[in-house]
């Protein structure tokens, strides 16, 4: 972070001040992002939930929606097998709980590694107008498990996708006040077009993204 500090340094120097922002400069910003009125957006009168699956799809991003939490393991399972990928998963925590081994999945909570192949993680939450996970890093949800394996599944639930980017930053600001140290959007499988403009999955990041929307 001392790149980052540093930077902002310069910004509050060029600014004629010093040292770190005080509590009373934080609270000033804070008001004004809350009071500055949002620009123009396009009409959402659809529903996020189903408009989220479209837009996923179009993405190359897969969707399937189950009736609760304990159901999750069975479905991922299921995924698994169809698309004859490994039984042996890493996964965020909070889900470690769930019968993984009743449905056939090895599953531990740790951070990725480079050999890790299939990354099960939640998100902090989802938008529904472009199909795009927000995932925030920290202690107990590590951003590798998201980006190096081959396959990245999300457990999304439905009450936190949000209509707009501007909802995701909403809710961030109102639930966690600040930034964590990264904040990840995923759209689909990594991607790229560099070469003569052929799209190749997997270029820097998950071949497949899968998408598990629960209660």
């Amino acid at each position: 972070m001392t790149a980052r500090n540093n930077i902002l340094a310069r910004i509050r120097a060029a600014q004629g001040r010093s040292g770190s922002p005080s509590p009373q400069e934080r609270d000033e910003a804070a008001t004004h992002i809350k009071a500055h009125p949002q620009g123009p957006r396009p009409r959402s009168d659809w529903e996020p939930v189903a408009h989220f699956t479209e837009r996923a799809l179009t993405l190359a991003t897969s969707v399937n929606q189950v009736g609760a939490l304990g159901e999750v393991p069975p479905a991922i399972a299921r995924y698994l097998q169809q698309h004859n990928l490994p039984r042996h998963a890493v996964c965020w925590p909070e889900f470690i709980d769930l019968a993984w081994q009743a449905a056939g999945i090895q599953a531990e909570a740790r951070a990725a590694e480079g050999s890790d192949l299939v990354g099960i993680t939640g998100a902090f939450c989802a938008i529904a107008e472009t199909g795009t996970l927000m995932l925030l890093s920290g202690s107990n949800t590590p951003a590798a498990t998201s980006l190096l394996p081959e396959t990245h599944i999300a457990v999304v639930r439905t009450g936190r996708i949000v209509r707009g980017m501007e909802d995701a930053w909403n809710l961030l600001r109102s639930e966690h006040g600040a930034l964590p140290r990264a904040v990840s959007f995923i759209s689909g499988p990594s991607r790229t077009a560099d070469i003569e403009q052929t799209l190749v999955l997997g270029a820097h990041g998950p071949y497949r993204v899968h998408i598990v929307l629960t209660p």
